[in-house]
């Protein structure tokens, strides 16, 4: 349930009703909003007098129930759009994000080549995995931590904030150590312990859809995170597993639409993984913004043919700097 305080509460009227909810083991989150402040209520088992309790308490106008089994991150709780900043980036809040970059980072030329073409053509950060999830254990995983020092030094160069993925809780310090949001890939969206981990840092944190997984799963999951008390939370539809062969996932924009609607978090897409080819990425991405999307994940490589991950689904420099107008010029129609 959510404790929906009066306009003039005081500090003090607040603090008493977070006391009185850790006397029942409860955890109250203070949201305070544009038009009100709020008091999520989350816990294990909340007493069914605990409503009315509430609402003789001095400051408090009303307690109203919360409908979904996701709490924190419900509308209900906040109306507002959350708007997730990364070194100057805003992410949410009718803001258009493009974070562009290759799949993996491979070497040091590949990725100054990369990063630099992207910010030319005028990306909002840069994505590359150091850390890769492959289905078979023989393909290439990454470079570990050299592929994060070669990201941070992209960074350097192009101003660029990095996005990429960290896959196990005890990677979890390294991988902060370098980068700017944290990515949740879509096979761990529901590992939980390092949804807690990455929780517990405060650092943004782009959460993809897992391959199987339901929207409401899916909301769940980002409610592990805030749950640590990390309201930075970016959720990403990539794309989910059908009957359908002809494309390597099925791009859902319903979900894209339908989170905006539930949740305040900011919901971007990524047709790279969504649709596994690079000649369905753009017009993907122009659905994506009309959607309702904040924003893209695209993977870029300045020679796909030769990308030792997903080089299928990648765009080159040239073909990403002709799409980006056209991102521009649709976020523009739909937000006016």
């Amino acid at each position: 349930m959510i404790v929906v305080m009066q306009t003039g509460s005081t500090q003090a009227d607040i603090d008493a009703v977070l006391e009185r909810l850790k006397e029942y083991n409860l955890q109250g989150h203070l949201t305070i909003g544009a038009e009100r402040t709020v008091v999520a209520v989350v816990g294990a088992t909340i007493p069914p007098t605990l409503r009315e309790e509430m609402e003789y308490f001095s400051g408090v106008k009303e307690t109203v129930r919360i409908t979904q089994p996701y709490k924190l991150v419900s509308r209900e709780v906040r109306p507002d759009d959350t708007i997730v900043e990364v070194r100057g980036v805003k992410v949410g809040g009718g803001s258009t994000v493009v974070i562009a970059g290759p799949c993996s980072v491979e070497s040091e030329e590949q990725i100054m080549e990369s990063a630099r073409a992207v910010r030319e053509a005028g990306a909002s950060m840069l994505r590359g995995g150091a850390f890769k999830p492959r289905s078979s254990p023989y393909t290439f995983r990454g470079l570990g931590e050299l592929g994060l020092r070669l990201l941070a030094q992209a960074r350097d160069e192009t101003g660029l904030p990095i996005v990429t993925e960290v896959m196990t809780p005890t990677d979890v310090d390294l991988v902060a150590r370098y980068a700017d949001v944290l990515q949740i890939g879509a096979r761990n969206m529901q590992n939980y312990q390092l949804l807690e981990e990455v929780g517990r840092t405060g650092m943004p944190v782009l959460l993809k859809r897992g391959l199987s997984a339901t929207i409401e799963e899916w909301l769940l999951s980002a409610e592990y995170v805030i749950a640590q008390g990390n309201p930075n939370v970016i959720l990403c539809e990539r794309g989910i597993r059908t009957f359908e062969t002809a494309t390597r996932n099925t791009m859902d924009l319903n979900a894209v639409a339908l989170a905006k609607r539930r949740t305040h978090l900011p919901v971007i897409a990524d047709p790279s993984h969504g649709t596994g080819k690079w000649y369905l990425v753009g017009p993907l991405a122009l659905a994506s913004i009309a959607a309702g999307a904040d924003g893209v994940i695209l993977e870029v490589h300045p020679d796909p043919d030769r990308a030792k991950s997903d080089g299928g689904q990648s765009l080159n420099p040239e073909n990403f700097a002709a799409l980006m107008p056209k991102i521009a010029a649709v976020a523009a129609a739909v937000r006016g």
